[in-house]
């Protein structure tokens, strides 16, 4: 077709190309109305395409984009016997190609969009921890290096869009998909989806960062509910990951589903034009979430219209929805106009067209795929490795060592992998995986030492008998690992919405996931049973919390020998969970959220407003029970030699050169071990109401025992800007203290002064 060579640039093509299309094939390339994972059957050689996925194309001549092709889950019912991998995954995807291009008037080729929350959601997929796991680690290099993996595999697979949940702030962990976020921390979450978008996009995969914007703030943890914030909450928390996903040029966005201030994010023009596009640069495309438009009916009682009202605030491609399939009708009635809609295609077709989807629109069909395994790629066991958080050990009881006869390991979490996968999880092999019975067993080989198992009860659910034969075998034994926690498995008996999220009510054992809110966050009564039965006979009891989200632990810290964190540690979480207990890994994981004393204390973040003494109830002690950042390990760091060169700090000079903090850091201990060191600011001086303190630098730094390293930290002149009172982002001068803070403590402050 002419319009593959008509003008250079692919912008000029897009424009050539858009000229000659009709309004029908316009709205065809906005209107991802398919489930991919239900057009096809699989057969021996290949797919079978179904007539729902023929008439599509048919309706609109040609296809924009197509959802989830290749994901699998029990919500998409695909799996090993039914889904598509190696060969059938590249099979399938030439020949959805082939038809739609066959049946273009134009030639335009499809475009493939895919989950990947923490590796792409299908069979035989490079499967990493959860995003709360990855915040754990605080090593954005880390997260970089395991996502250059992701986006490979992307790219085998013909994926053109990445759906990636980057851009939610966990501030209240009854909401269920708290494990989507990196942290409760602004600065720590764009440090991350920075290095992700980077990472993936590097590998010639775009990125689509969700969920913009602020759902992680919704009313009560629920899903999907009102963010009842004001717009200097919005863009001192919710708004930096956004920025930072920007500078790193993402090629897309998916707006969120909740409101803010009464205002639809799928219908806020401010949000989604003035802010994204007019003030962070944004360029690329902004997708529905899936079914999102057709809940804009709530506001504007008219299918027809919600799909207007979306297009016009500058959402581009729809997802599952009736209202996108209807932005013709929309344009007939005077709604929108024509223009409109041509100026969210030409993103499309400009997408389509910098991929080279044009050139080479299909795949190279090899005999043997390329597998990805973690022996060649180790990176998602090295984020299980340093996101697990140490946060008691009394009497330094680990790592664990001889002599010891028995272990007993108890908790249905220590021998089910799906419970430390996540929500968002395709079905995976055993021999894949390692649990944490699996690899205490492997552990203990070299010491010689039984290992014993009880379940003692399931996530939420359990019996007398079950806890009876815990308590047996913890008596018996010399250590018991008591795992408890929470479960995003779908791998049970639970119902779906139609957008894929869990119904709650449906009595599954999850307590975690998309659509799985908690009212309440202390551990399931079921497991505090078990817990306190162990507590009353166990010799030396190491619990491990496993979960998405942070829990209320009540007398679990007390009364544990020692207390290990780990957020949904993956496939190898196992591995990485026992090489901790008996000292062949040294923990070096930090909180990335802030764990409440209870349910009723919530919000319980760190860098809540100065105008309040936050956390304060006169009914339970000061403060959260853990508190972002804290963690401890094996290792013992003296900090010393520590300067700033902060003196006569004027605005122009702090513009000029920023300011850095110089230190040394010396491990004191007989084995080498992750220092990590934390700057916060607090400003004490200024025009509006800051933060106790706010997180601005860190760093993630080996030190062999007895050795020291020399480190510096910078703090350039934006870290210390605000959003004033007239919302002008500018750095004022006045006083603010420097915090350096390592394992929950404080190593060093100062109080410098900004002078005009």
């Amino acid at each position: 077709m002419n319009h593959i060579r008509e003008g250079k640039t692919a912008r000029e093509r897009a424009v050539a190309l858009l000229e000659k299309m009709t309004l029908t094939e316009k709205v065809g390339q906005l209107n991802q109305k398919l489930y991919g994972f239900q057009i096809y059957e699989r057969t021996d050689d290949g797919v079978i395409f179904h007539d729902e996925f023929k008439e599509e194309v048919q309706k609109y001549g040609g296809l924009g984009i197509v959802y989830g092709l290749y994901r699998a889950d029990p919500w998409s019912n695909r799996d090993y016997h039914n889904g598509l991998y190696g060969t059938w995954a590249v099979k399938a995807y030439n020949q959805m190609q082939a038809y739609v291009l066959g049946h273009s008037r134009l030639k335009i080729p499809v475009m493939l969009s895919s989950e990947c929350p923490h590796g792409h959601q299908a069979l035989d997929s490079y499967l990493l921890p959860v995003n709360l796991a990855m915040g754990a680690t605080f090593h954005p290099e880390l997260i970089y290096d395991a996502y250059t993996v992701c986006g490979n595999q992307l790219k085998d697979m013909g994926v053109d869009l990445a759906l990636i949940s980057l851009l939610d702030v966990a501030r209240d962990p009854r909401w269920g998909r708290t494990e989507e976020c990196f942290s409760e921390d602004p600065w720590l979450c764009s440090q991350m989806a920075r290095q992700v978008v980077t990472a993936v996009q590097e590998q010639g995969v775009a990125v689509v960062a969700k969920h913009f914007a602020a759902q992680g703030e919704g009313t009560g943890g629920i899903n999907a509910s009102p963010a009842r914030i004001g717009e200097r909450e919005l863009r001192e928390i919710h708004l930096p990951a956004m920025k930072a996903c920007c500078d790193a040029k993402v090629k897309g966005v998916m707006a969120a589903y909740n409101e803010i201030d009464g205002i639809y994010c799928h219908a806020n023009k401010h949000l989604l034009t003035d802010i994204l596009r007019e003030e962070m640069g944004f360029r690329g495309i902004v997708m529905a979430d899936g079914c999102a438009l057709d809940r804009l009916d709530t506001m504007t009682g008219d299918n027809t219209r919600s799909g207007a009202v979306a297009l016009k605030a500058g959402v581009d491609v729809g997802l599952w929805d009736t209202a996108y399939g209807k932005l013709e009708d929309a344009v007939q009635k005077g709604y929108i106009t024509e223009q409109e809609v041509d100026q969210a295609v030409l993103r499309v077709l400009e997408m389509k067209f910098e991929r080279g989807l044009f050139e080479h629109p299909f795949l190279t069909e090899e005999s043997q795929p390329k597998i990805y395994s973690i022996q060649q790629y180790p990176q998602a066991l090295s984020i299980a490795r340093e996101s697990v958080v140490l946060l008691e050990n009394k009497n330094k009881i680990l790592p664990l060592s001889s002599p010891m006869g028995q272990v007993a390991v108890i908790g249905s979490h220590a021998n089910d992998i799906y419970h430390q996968l996540g929500d968002y999880t395709p079905p995976v092999k055993e021999e894949d995986s390692i649990t944490i019975l699996k690899g205490v067993k492997d552990c203990a080989k070299s010491m010689n030492c039984k290992v014993v198992y009880a379940k003692g009860c399931d996530t939420t659910t359990g019996s007398t008998e079950e806890i009876k034969e815990a308590v047996k075998i913890a008596k018996e034994s010399d250590v018991t690992v008591l795992v408890l926690g929470g479960s995003s498995s779908r791998f049970g008996k639970a119902s779906f919405d139609t957008n894929g999220a869990v119904i709650s009510d449906c009595g599954v054992s999850m307590d975690c996931g998309e659509g799985v809110d908690a009212s309440n966050i202390e551990l399931p009564s079921i497991q505090r049973e078990l817990a306190d039965a162990i507590f009353e006979v166990g010799n030396k009891v190491i619990v491990v919390i496993m979960g998405g989200r942070s829990y209320a632990l009540g007398t679990i810290p007390e009364k544990a020998d020692a207390l290990l964190y780990a957020f949904y540690p993956g496939l190898q979480g196992g591995q990485a969970i026992a090489e901790i207990l008996f000292g062949k890994v040294n923990p070096s994981g930090r909180m990335p959220i802030s764990v409440p004393r209870s349910s009723g204390q919530l919000p319980a973040y760190y860098n809540y407003k100065n105008s309040y003494q936050g956390l304060h109830y006169y009914d339970q002690p000061e403060g959260s029970a853990y508190s972002f950042g804290d963690g401890m390990g094996y290792s013992e760091f003296l900090y010393e030699n520590i300067s700033v060169n902060a003196n006569n700090m004027t605005l122009e000079k702090l513009r000029e050169s920023g300011i850095t903090i110089k230190m040394t850091i010396k491990n004191m201990s007989h084995r080498g071990g992750y220092a990590v060191p934390l700057l916060y600011i607090a400003g004490l001086q200024g025009s509006v109401v800051r933060r106790v303190k706010e997180l601005k630098n860190m760093q993630k730094v080996w030190i062999e025992c007895g050795q020291a390293k020399t480190i510096t930290m910078d703090l350039p002149y934006e870290v210390f800007s605000v959003w004033n009172q007239e919302m002008q982002y500018v750095t004022e001068a006045g006083k603010v203290k420097l915090i350096l803070e390592e394992m929950g403590k404080t190593m060093w402050s100062e109080i410098i002064e900004l002078r005009p």
